[in-house]
């Protein structure tokens, strides 16, 4: 129930915000768009150094300099090659002009990225299928329910529909638990989340860019982690 519960929050707090976005002046929107952009890159820096730091007596130590930007780059290199991005966006914007939905695109993939990045994801969603535990899911909730507001005030109608890869993306890890639970887990967990932070990063940066990064074409990046630890597995 953890993921379906988190998929009501992010509905509920979609249109709370696109009811909000009404009585809000064009400048007061931009001002927090911005606001909002800063606040992610403050959130994906924060995923980051806690998933690379780690304290050793009296000191802080850091580890993960290296796979963080090997995976980016080849990531980002296999997906420019894909051109992830033209296709996601093209989808997106399709669904934007049949049912006249502005601002779905953008919207769509921004918030997508943002809920279905971090530890809470994937950590609730094996607790909710191993151990029948959706305490962490719950709490994530409140917190994407929240920020679901904010954006959907800012970004438009796609945060609400930002639901159903959360719900698909949870929910298959829930289903597969049993068998995920044996690696998702420490180093592996950190790497994962270390670099999917990074891309909460270039989402806070696209907030404030007039060139925007291609996020979706470095999504691939997450793939070159697994196949690094499971290539360290098997060796």
């Amino acid at each position: 129930m953890g993921s379906v519960v988190n998929a009501i929050a992010i509905i509920i707090g979609g249109c709370l915000g696109l009811i909000l976005k009404k009585g809000i002046r064009e400048n007061i929107q931009d001002s927090i768009y911005k606001v909002i952009g800063i606040s992610v890159i403050v959130i994906g820096f924060n995923g980051v150094l806690s998933n690379m730091a780690s304290v050793s007596g009296t000191s802080i130590v850091t580890s993960g300099e290296i796979i963080l930007i090997v995976s980016l780059v080849l990531g980002t290199l296999l997906g420019e090659c894909l051109d992830i991005d033209k296709h996601l966006n093209g989808l997106s914007q399709k669904i934007e002009d049949k049912f006249h939905l502005a601002g779905f695109a953008n919207s769509f993939v921004v918030a997508s990225i943002i809920f279905c990045v971090g530890a809470m994801a994937i950590i609730g969603a094996i607790n909710d299928g191993l151990l029948h535990d959706p305490s962490v899911l719950y709490i994530k909730s409140i917190i994407d329910g929240i920020t679901s507001i904010i954006l959907g005030a800012t970004l438009g109608m796609g945060v609400i529909f930002s639901s159903v890869p959360v719900l698909l993306y949870q929910g298959l890890i829930t289903l597969l638990a049993g068998s995920l639970s044996r690696f998702l887990v420490g180093e592996f967990l950190q790497q994962l989340c270390m670099v999917g932070y990074a891309l909460v990063v270039c989402i806070g940066l696209n907030f404030l860019l007039k060139d925007k990064l291609k996020v979706a074409n470095m999504l691939p990046s997450l793939v070159v982690v697994v196949l690094y630890n499971v290539i360290l597995m098997i060796m």
